[in-house]
């Protein structure tokens, strides 16, 4: 209501100032037939300012927007990685059996183009992303997942990832496959079922931290090129990939 009112006042201002000066210019000029004529002109002019601001103005000003949100977003998406999701990446990747399928496709480098990007995703929504759970540390992943759920819980709270429903699933995914393994007690005497239930888990994070990470390697390789880079040598599904610059 408040609002309401500061407008409603501030509308009436204008709306006197304006008088005042309509008053004055015939004071001043004594000529009603001009400012009758231009009073009419400017009113017939309103709809197509109120187009221009509308269609145009506030478009440049969404688009603006829009990139500010999104570079805001990649921040978000940027430290996810460095915190949690390349390890998980690099964990379900080595517990892949058909990794060697796909590793090749995910080699990213600097000659890489956006169709090439687009090219690799679409490839990989045939992809199985299966996991060998047997292959895997189940008390050790725990720790680690773990360890990172307020850090989980700090990014789920942030209101840029509105903006991202395809990482607030993967979000969604990983938190609920750290509230899986939290809930068991003993890891080591799981029945077949329940590790097959845990492998579904694990496989729609696989599936989701794919997608995401594909889509911030482009980010960083069209934004930041030294990210990139280091993005690329330390690449998860690169056996010899190391950090060192050689």
């Amino acid at each position: 209501m408040s609002r309401i009112s500061w407008q409603v006042r501030t509308a009436i201002i204008l709306i006197c100032v304006s008088a005042i000066l309509y008053a004055v210019h015939f004071i001043v000029f004594q000529n009603i037939h001009f400012l009758s004529e231009y009073t009419l002109f400017y009113f017939a002019f309103l709809p197509i300012e109120a187009i221009f601001v509308t269609l145009i103005l506030d478009q440049l000003m969404e688009l603006r927007a829009r990139k500010e949100r999104l570079g805001k977003l990649n921040m978000v998406i940027g430290a996810f990685f460095s915190e949690e999701g390349t390890r998980l990446l690099s964990e379900f990747s080595r517990s892949d059996p058909d990794i060697e399928k796909i590793r090749g496709d995910l080699l990213v480098g600097p000659k890489w183009t956006d169709e090439r990007f687009v090219k690799t995703t679409k490839q990989l929504k045939n992809y199985g992303h299966h996991i060998d759970i047997k292959s895997i540390d189940l008390e050790k992943l725990r720790s680690f997942i773990i360890s990172k759920r307020n850090f989980l819980l700090r990014i789920l709270e942030n209101p840029v990832l509105l903006e991202h429903e395809s990482f607030t699933e993967l979000l969604r995914a990983v938190f609920h496959l750290t509230e899986e393994l939290e809930l068991r007690k003993d890891l080591k005497t799981l029945p077949d079922s329940d590790l097959a239930h845990l492998e579904s888990d694990m496989e729609r994070a696989y599936a989701r931290l794919i997608d995401a990470w594909l889509d911030y390697m482009k980010y960083m390789k069209e934004r930041y090129p030294y990210l990139f880079s280091l993005a690329m040598r330390t690449n998860p599904f690169d056996v010899n990939a190391t950090p060192i610059v050689n």
